[in-house]
């Protein structure tokens, strides 16, 4: 009788000792070092170059230089007194010029100014776009006049008053209002009045005087006085004033200090 196979025979023949199966080696160690393409090198040398070209076209040659300043919207103010005061480096680079630091110094210079914008005119000129503060109401100073714009800030004294605009007269001295309220927002005040009153009133009034906080009278042409109180609801005493000044052409003196109730007199 023929013996069965055994189990070693079964599981196939040993392996010898010492011997391992490993896995593959992946790594880099053979991997070499690959050499750009020379498209790729080509495309970078030209980068390179066209930035080093832009730089020194902007910087180093004469293409890009400042040869003219040319101002506008003056009014006042002169073009030489604002190039005067820009004091823009001729013959700089036009990309370094610094142009905040030349609106800054026209705002600070230059009270008139109430913007300027700087702005570079390639490939050689600068321009000064300037926007002048509008006088709307004028202090008296002596025999000077000071103008005050909008905002209320005082930026000029002229020796002649402009034309069409009214006169502003503090008179605050025994004022009580001056406790609570200094000079200079009653001005605030006075000129928020002159501010909302209607085209025709205002081409027609030559004095504000302000005397506390809620009295502030116009003066108008012809003789006319409209006492307008405080500041407050001033579209309101607008629109009353005007209605009130058409229903009696003749009055003298308007009232619209309550606009509920104004009130004309006088002839």
């Amino acid at each position: 009788m023929a013996a069965g196979s055994t189990t070693a025979e079964k599981s196939g023949p040993k392996k010898p000792k010492g011997s391992s199966e490993r896995p593959p080696r992946t790594g880099t160690r053979n991997q070499r070092f690959r050499v750009p393409a020379p498209r790729v090198l080509l495309a970078a040398l030209g980068v390179v170059a066209l930035t080093a070209g832009v730089i020194w076209a902007l910087y180093g040659s004469s293409w890009f230089r400042v040869e003219r300043v040319k101002t506008s919207g003056t009014g006042v103010l002169t073009p030489r007194e604002v190039e005067r005061v820009a004091a823009v480096p001729t013959g700089a680079p036009l990309v370094s010029v610094d142009t905040e630091a030349i609106e800054a110094r026209l705002r600070k210079e230059l009270p008139r100014i109430e913007s300027v914008d700087v702005v570079r005119s390639w490939p050689h000129g600068i321009g000064l776009k300037v926007t002048e503060r509008k006088p709307v109401l004028l202090l008296e100073k002596g025999t000077k006049f000071i103008e005050v714009d909008a905002t209320g800030v005082r930026f000029a004294t002229v020796d002649t008053a402009p034309r069409g605009v009214p006169r502003l007269i503090l008179d605050t001295a025994s004022s009580p209002s001056l406790r609570r309220f200094d000079a200079d927002r009653l001005l605030g005040e006075a000129v928020r009045v002159r501010g909302e009153l209607p085209e025709e009133i205002a081409r027609n009034t030559r004095v504000v005087r302000i005397t506390s906080y809620d009295s502030v009278t116009l003066e108008l042409t012809k003789g006319r006085t409209v006492f307008w109180g405080s500041a407050e609801h001033g579209p309101v005493k607008s629109r009353v004033l005007t209605a009130l000044m058409k229903a009696s052409p003749k009055a003298g003196r308007f009232d619209v200090s309550a606009p509920t109730a104004p009130a004309s007199s006088g002839s």
